[in-house]
């Protein structure tokens, strides 16, 4: 099972988000610890992948030989990728 670590960033845009959302990124990010390949895709030019939660994306690394899951941003889809 991995570990999910936040950065200073992905902490702050969690923050400013609706409850609502906020509950519903957090139980992917739980959904995400046992097999995070089938669940994310891969980005393309960058080393990062994207978890889609509706109209929301979370930016993430994935560590396998730490077993850790680093999310670098979250944001809506509109801005996330500017």
């Amino acid at each position: 099972m991995y570990e999910i670590e936040l950065s200073a960033k992905a902490k702050k845009q969690l923050s400013k988000l609706d409850s609502k959302v906020k509950d519903k990124i957090g139980a992917h990010i739980e959904r995400i610890k046992v097999r995070p390949h089938s669940f994310v895709k891969k980005l393309i030019g960058t080393p990062y992948f994207r978890l889609r939660v509706g109209d929301y994306r979370v930016i993430l690394d994935i560590k396998n030989e730490k077993l850790v899951i680093m999310i670098i941003e979250v944001g809506h889809r509109r801005n996330i990728y500017n």
